[in-house]
């Protein structure tokens, strides 16, 4: 649960004003770019950025998260069994209609549902949030709780 905290903290840190616009086009890349970078910061980032129809976010890191040998904790266990499965010539060869049907299930989404963006988030103070401190503070508090139950003792 660590590793997973630093991964988002890590994308905390990205300038999300420096990302491309939310769009279907930005959404469906985030699937090829999950296929090879870790989906959880690149999620955290999509939700810190606002302005994405959820579903198709959600389609497109998860599909795009498991489209290679290494994006899943499956894929990890099969490739351990399977070795030759590591193979990138392989994988082109046997492996291509992973990206056809992930192509083809977006765009069947996007002609049957359509494209419904939340809408981007906005730069300023959220109406009736808490002071940056009181988060900080409850921030901090939930840390110490998590790192004492992993039992971490104090920090």
């Amino acid at each position: 649960s660590i590793f997973l905290l630093s991964l988002v903290l890590s994308a905390t840190m990205m300038p999300v004003e420096k990302l491309p616009a939310a769009s279907w086009h930005t959404a469906m890349g985030l699937g090829f770019v999950s296929a090879v970078f870790d989906n959880i910061p690149l999620t955290a980032l999509a939700l810190k950025q606002g302005g994405y129809d959820w579903g198709y976010l959600a389609y497109a890191v998860g599909f795009g998260g498991s489209m290679i040998w290494f994006g899943s904790s499956a894929g990890v266990a099969l490739s351990n069994m399977f070795p030759e499965s590591k193979s990138v010539g392989r994988w082109l060869y046997h492996g291509w209609h992973v990206i056809l049907a992930y192509v083809l299930g977006f765009f069947t989404l996007l002609i049957v549902m359509g494209w419904h963006p939340n809408a981007p988030h906005k730069a300023g103070v959220v109406p009736n949030s808490p002071p940056a401190e009181t988060a900080r503070a409850t921030l901090d508090f939930a840390m110490r709780k998590v790192l004492k139950r992993l039992d971490f003792g104090s920090v």
